[in-house]
Order: C-alpha cells, then sequence, then structure tokens
C-alpha cells in the first residue's frame, strides 16, 4: 500500500512536540517519533551505547549503566566532530526502525517527528516535509526554561543544527509556532486537510 508520510521537523524547541501530539490527538494520525528510537539505540546494553563508553570513558554512564545524557550534550554540543560521530551511530538506527515501522502500519497517513531530518538524509523517507517555526529569541527562552540550560548551552543546541528558515525553504508547510496554541493548531489542521491520500 502506498502511504502518504509526513516528515515534521524544525528546530530545538520550536513545538515540534505540540504538533505531533495534536495530530495524534486530534487527527488521529500515528506518529513515529525519531527521539525515541533515538533512546532505543543508546539503550542499557546496547552495541551503540558500547561503543560511546569505549570512546568517552566509564564516566560517560550513570551508576545503573545507562547513559549520562547531560555529560554526553557538554561533550558533543561543544565539538562538531564528537556530534557527527555520535549521530553517524544512531541515526543508522532511527532510520531502520522508521523503515520498519513505515512497512507494518496499516496506516494510510503517517506523521514522523525528526528534529534532524535535514542533518540526518532522512528526507527520503517522507512524501512532504512540515517545519515548525519560531523567532531564536522563542526557541531560547523555550530552551533554557525547559532543559533549564544557561543561555550559552542553549545558543550551542540551536547553532547546532541548520538554521530554521534554512528548513522552512525546504518546506511543504511551515507553521509558525510565535504566537498563541489556537493560532498553531489552526495551522495543523489546515494543513492536513490539505494532505491528499494516495490513490484518492
Amino acid at each position: 500500500m502506498i502511504k502518504h508520510i509526513i516528515g515534521l521537523t524544525g528546530g530545538i524547541a520550536t513545538g515540534k512536540s505540540t504538533v505531533a501530539n495534536y495530530l495524534a490527538s486530534a487527527c488521529n494520525v500515528p506518529v513515529l517519533d525519531a527521539d525515541i528510537y533515538a533512546r532505543e539505540a543508546v539503550s542499557i546494553g546496547s552495541p551503540i551505547l558500547q561503543a560511546i563508553a569505549q570512546r568517552y570513558g566509564e564516566q560517560i554512564l550513570l551508576a545503573d549503566g545507562s547513559l549520562n545524557r547531560q555529560k554526553l550534550g557538554e561533550i558533543i554540543f561543544n565539538n562538531q566532530e564528537e556530534r557527527k560521530w555520535v549521530e553517524n551511530s544512531i541515526h543508522p538506527y532511527v532510520r531502520d526502525r522508521f523503515l520498519q515501522e513505515i512497512a507494518i502500519s496499516p496506516a494510510q497517513i503517517l506523521v514522523l517527528v525528526v528534529p534532524l531530518l535535514f542533518e540526518a538524509r532522512m528526507t527520503d523517507l517522507v512524501t512532504e516535509i512540515w517545519v515548525v517555526s519560531c523567532s531564536e529569541e522563542q526557541q531560547l527562552e523555550r530552551l533554557m526554561q525547559r532543559n533549564k540550560l544557561t543561555l550559552e548551552e542553549a545558543q550551542a543546541r540551536i547553532h547546532s543544527q541548520m538554521p530554521i528558515a534554512e528548513k522552512a525553504a525546504k518546506a511543504n508547510v511551515v507553521l509558525d509556532n510565535s504566537s498563541t496554541l489556537e493560532r498553531l493548531t489552526k495551522q495543523v489542521e489546515q494543513a492536513f486537510i490539505n494532505v491528499k491520500i494516495p490513490g484518492e
């Protein structure tokens, strides 16, 4: 069966989860999330986690053997080469999980939430691209509040990704999340109405 697959992306803290949750609850669309598969990839005892521990030493692990995300963040958001190494270790696993789930899903429309859709070269998995956008000031504010980060830490995370304007230029749909939740959901509803189901 031919499927219509929406690739939902944007910058960190632009509101991707808000849009994904709305699509799942209000539009009843199955949502597959790259972040969940990325966590699976580094679960306790996984080969990828073992490779990470080998590269950075045992201090990258917490007492229970799980990944110390804060420690890894400190390394990869301050070193582009190390970030690339970690991403190249995890992205193939994430891609495989997406392919497995797409193959077994009976749904005709699916949403893939992929923060690094362009950076990880996963655009070939989707039939259209939606980008959630807001100003960098709003991104910084939301990210600092949500993740309890300093301004410098938040800026490092934002600047590690492709600029929002660049992503928006490659998108089929741009959702502006600089105003109210109501305004955002109206845009999502309108974009979803325009989605063409294959064969119809």
